[in-house]
């Protein structure tokens, strides 16, 4: 791999690759995305049983990968783990730019092919390696978009609480559409009500899943980045697509708490609730994703699942670990080329 990477924030044994999209952001400056990846030794994975798998994290909305406990737990049985900071977002994100701003989540293309091209995984490259799409929250819609437009690339997926279905549900989101639609034609990145009050922030905190070490309050600020028009309606053009159905083309586990909890004032069960998604209604849409879809739902889990109290936060893992046992099995020993990191 030609490509220069260096450490990253996280420390050992985390590095960073910058990766020139080749797209021009609001000022003129190209923008970029940042590839995070921990690689476990080829020696001592020879023998694990994802020892032949990569794996792609993407974040979710007003967020940047920092989940350390998380990659641990791939590269822990063998699996090359890889994380997207998305262009505009975490380590990303250049001065001047507008957080998180995209107007159609189809653009995120560039940004998981440059990725994946990193990873050994173009389109034309020789699929010697399993690759599996992590994605949390917008990420999870992020991505399960991607994988319905590419069929076949993906072996698994993995969805922890995705943003399938808005807030509103989808009657609401029906009767908001044109509306959303038609201001984002007029004005794009025009200003909206702040819809974040600081509780999932206040419950992560409450819960000691916050990283100490990277304190970076402009990649995830305690109310989220400010919304825009054009994004909401992609956004609400991404709903749209998985209510009406679409096929990601290989098995799908969604993670999910089992209770909600309103974001309208602050209440101590939203340190063991989905303070942001409505988890009933997503349920529901991920019924939608495929003809392979299992959907686990965790007492006492939060928005990340893997940022829950210690409990609810094993029990995730343990329904991932499981589920993996029937959907990643074990090949037979990769050769030495495929355990040589490109």
């Amino acid at each position: 791999m030609s490509a220069q990477w260096s450490p990253d924030v996280l420390g050992k044994p985390f590095e960073q690759l910058t990766l020139d999209l080749g797209v021009k952001g609001e000022s003129g400056e190209l923008l970029v995305a940042t590839l995070v990846r921990s690689i476990p030794d080829p020696l001592t994975s020879w023998w694990r049983p994802l020892r032949d798998v990569d794996v792609l994290y993407v974040h979710g909305w007003s967020d940047f990968f920092f989940q350390t406990e998380l990659a641990r737990f791939w590269t822990d049985r063998g699996a090359r783990f890889f994380a997207l900071d998305l262009r505009r977002y975490g380590r990303s994100l250049r001065p001047g730019q507008s957080p998180g701003y995209i107007d159609a989540l189809d653009d995120y293309d560039v940004d998981i092919e440059a990725a994946l091209a990193e990873m050994g995984h173009a389109p034309a490259a020789d699929a010697r390696r399993r690759l599996v799409l992590l994605g949390h929250s917008t990420g999870g819609l992020t991505l399960t978009l991607w994988a319905a437009r590419h069929p076949g690339r993906a072996t698994a997926l993995v969805l922890n609480s995705p943003w399938l279905e808005l807030q509103l549900g989808a009657i609401g989101r029906q009767a908001i559409a044109p509306l959303v639609q038609a201001r984002a034609r007029w004005d794009p990145r025009g200003n909206q009500p702040a819809v974040d009050l600081g509780f999932y922030t206040r419950a992560q905190t409450e819960v000691g899943a916050l990283p100490l070490a990277v304190d970076r309050p402009e990649w995830r600020p305690e109310r989220g980045f400010p919304t825009r028009p054009a994004w909401l309606a992609a956004i609400l053009d991404g709903h749209r697509r998985v209510a009406r159905g679409l096929d990601v083309g290989c098995p799908a586990l969604v993670l999910l708490s089992t209770r909600s909890s309103p974001p309208l004032a602050w209440d101590e069960a939203m340190t063991s609730s989905d303070s942001v998604l409505v988890v009933d209604d997503i349920a529901r849409s991920a019924t939608r994703l495929g003809s392979l879809v299992t959907i686990a739902r965790l007492d006492g889990a939060i928005h990340d699942v893997f940022l829950s109290r210690p409990e609810p936060r094993a029990a995730a893992y343990r329904a991932l670990a499981q589920w993996m046992t029937g959907c990643l099995v074990p090949r037979h020993p990769p050769s030495r080329s495929e355990q040589t990191v490109r």
